[in-house]
């Protein structure tokens, strides 16, 4: 008896309509439509009765370069060095036309509390001079052993150079009334140079031999790279000529 069921189902097999064998392989196809292309040509090429589909590989170059893991990522950001700290002040470089030149550091236009206050011993027409070729590179220098762990801006004595020559000294001055009473008058200027007349900030009307105070203001791009190293890099308002200037504060060892 078991023989003639096993008989019965192989022959209904073969004398089964071709119908309901292309229903069933059209129906199989549609399924596996939504999977993906190469397994309806394997498919259709290979043997009808695969109850498996071959296995799809994944390329390991193709996840790295569009999705990379979350591991990778993070080990990516954990090896790259820290970015440098940027931010904007106003910088005014200014001193008595025969005089030295001075250079002030303020984070609020309209405080008269500098946050840095420089007193080089370079000579304002030195400067002038200098500015004329359109780069200038004033770069302060100083020694760890000689001040100790103290911040960059509270070093009191820097040895000065002026596009790679040496110009003397700065000096980190302390802010008197006049400076006050200068800064306060320029709090409406944020950008701009000028001079101012003699006799600024004297109840009797003298000043110091060179009488008329030269001033250049503007925005300035502070960059503080470590610890030991921050630098401060003008602005050029649109419009305006390019005059590329910056002063560099430097600790070495």
């Amino acid at each position: 008896m078991a023989k003639i069921t096993s008989l019965r189902r192989f022959l209904f097999r073969c004398f089964a309509p071709a119908g309901a064998a292309t229903a069933t392989t059209t129906a199989t196809a549609k399924k596996r439509l939504s999977t993906s292309l190469r397994d309806d040509l394997q498919d259709d090429v290979g043997p009808r009765h695969k109850k498996d589909p071959p296995p799809r590989y994944h390329d390991s170059s193709d996840t790295d370069l569009s999705t990379p893991s979350e591991g990778s990522v993070r080990s990516v950001a954990t090896r790259a060095p820290p970015r440098s700290s940027r931010s904007m002040v106003v910088g005014t470089i200014f001193g008595l036309r025969r005089g030295h030149v001075w250079f002030c550091v303020q984070h609020d236009r309209l405080s008269a509390r500098p946050a840095l206050l420089l007193e080089l011993s370079m000579p304002v027409h030195l400067l002038v001079k200098e500015m004329q070729c359109g780069l200038v590179r004033i770069a302060l220098e100083c020694a760890r052993s000689d001040v100790g762990p103290c911040p960059l801006r509270s070093v009191p004595l820097w040895t000065a150079y002026c596009n790679g020559r040496r110009v003397g000294s700065a000096t980190r001055r302390k802010t008197t009334g006049q400076t006050r009473m200068m800064l306060k008058t320029m709090q409406s200027i944020s950008v701009g140079a000028g001079v101012i007349p003699a006799g600024f900030g004297s109840e009797t009307g003298s000043t110091e031999a060179g009488g008329e105070i030269m001033y250049m203001r503007a925005n300035y791009e502070c960059v503080l790279g470590s610890a030991d190293s921050e630098s401060f890099h003008l602005i050029n308002p649109e419009g305006c000529p390019g005059q590329e200037l910056g002063v560099f504060l430097l600790r070495t060892r």
